[in-house]
């Protein structure tokens, strides 16, 4: 792509503007804040008629998820987009289209979850879902969550697996950042109109089931199977991310699973996701002594690419902003049982939206060495 092509946009802007680029065949939402600018922009490009998308309206998001579901069952391309209580209600049909292999992709503008009601940015709405048989992918920017939606169709469709794409609330759908959005026509370099295959959706001239009634004889090899195609997948997100960078001429070294920017012997390594990874390589951009590793894909979960670089660490830090209540947080669980080096240590930050600054993030590095290993909630007023 070309330099001319850079737009300074809302974050939620460059997202519609994407997902109109992609030409889905139906889209089906229910507005809540933040992702409210997603869906206002996708409707008002089909109001405008730039986009030949079925647009339909929803009375809620359980619906909005049913629709899609529907819709995708027949064989069309389909998304939507949600937040915090909006996925939670949401959350029977989102496991539904999981166990139905339909290749769905959603926007999650993460925001914590109730009670009491709050509408900035945590995790804790995608943690809800993490097990649900969703690939899920966290956006450090806006030009990272562009290429992540067209990166998330490639691999839904090749695999016959949903993707949620979670761009956090208000940190990035409301910011404005410059941005490359590919055109419909670069897109379809790299990801070609979408023709689901015969006997994988619901036609009356090759009839199938989907959604069927299964016994213990039966069930257990679908969760079975469906677990070994989500691990799996791993290999397929490499590779199409591969593709990817070369298409579109994107510039960096990572593998679309994780990325590591720091020292090439670390004493210190700070695990993330999210837009906080921006704030934490502000932070380190003169330690030599610790560098940041961003979880980009964190289902399926690549714990041995994850390993490669924190095996030998001294010191481990998991920052996250969720927290697995009456445990720890949820990738400091996944990152201790993945991992050989137990000499790793769990912070809470950025609960309900909280500022996480460059502060905090020194006050953990400081910690780090503390023999005490207690989960910790930093950020405390």
């Amino acid at each position: 792509m070309n330099k001319h092509n850079k737009q300074f946009l809302e974050g939620s802007r460059a997202i519609a503007q994407t997902i109109k680029n992609i030409e889905p065949d139906v889209i089906s939402a229910y507005p809540i804040t933040p992702q409210t600018h997603i869906v206002e922009d996708l409707a008002k490009f089909k109001a405008d008629g730039k986009a030949k998308y079925e647009y339909v309206r929803a009375e809620s998001e359980f619906a909005a998820a049913s629709i899609v579901l529907g819709a995708s069952a027949t064989g069309a391309r389909t998304y939507s987009a949600t937040s915090s209580q909006g996925l939670l209600l949401m959350t029977e049909v989102i496991y539904n289209i999981a166990g139905m292999r339909l290749p769905i992709v959603m926007t999650c503008a993460n925001r914590s979850v109730s009670a009491p009601i709050n509408i900035w940015n945590d995790h804790s709405d995608a943690m809800s879902v993490r097990d649900s048989g969703f690939i899920q992918f966290f956006s450090e920017d806006n030009q990272e969550a562009i290429y992540q939606h067209i990166l998330a169709y490639k691999i839904a469709e090749k695999l016959k697996l949903p993707v949620l794409v979670n761009v956090d609330g208000f940190i990035l759908t409301h910011s404005y950042e410059a941005v490359l959005i590919p055109t419909a026509k670069e897109i379809k370099k790299f990801l070609p109109k979408y023709k689901a295959e015969v006997g994988t959706y619901l036609n009356p001239k090759n009839s199938v089931t989907l959604g069927a009634f299964f016994s213990p004889q039966n069930y257990f090899e679908t969760r079975e199977n469906l677990h070994n195609d989500l691990t799996n997948s791993l290999k397929i997100i490499t590779k199409e991310y591969g593709l990817l960078k070369k298409t579109f001429n994107i510039k960096s070294g990572d593998n679309g699973l994780i990325e590591y920017s720091g020292p090439q012997n670390p004493k210190n390594v700070l695990v993330a996701m999210g837009s906080v990874i921006g704030t934490i390589k502000e932070t380190i951009k003169n330690d030599k002594a610790t560098g940041v590793l961003k979880i980009k894909t964190y289902r399926p979960f690549p714990g041995e690419e994850i390993n490669k670089i924190l095996k030998n660490v001294k010191n481990i830090g998991v920052i996250e902003k969720a927290i697995g209540l009456g445990q720890a947080g949820p990738l400091y669980g996944d990152i201790t049982t993945a991992i050989t080096n137990k000499n790793i240590k769990n912070y809470i930050v950025g609960l309900g939206g909280r500022d996480v600054r460059i502060k905090m993030i020194t006050e953990i590095i400081k910690d780090l060495p503390n023999k005490n290993n207690k989960i910790k909630f930093i950020g405390k007023i």
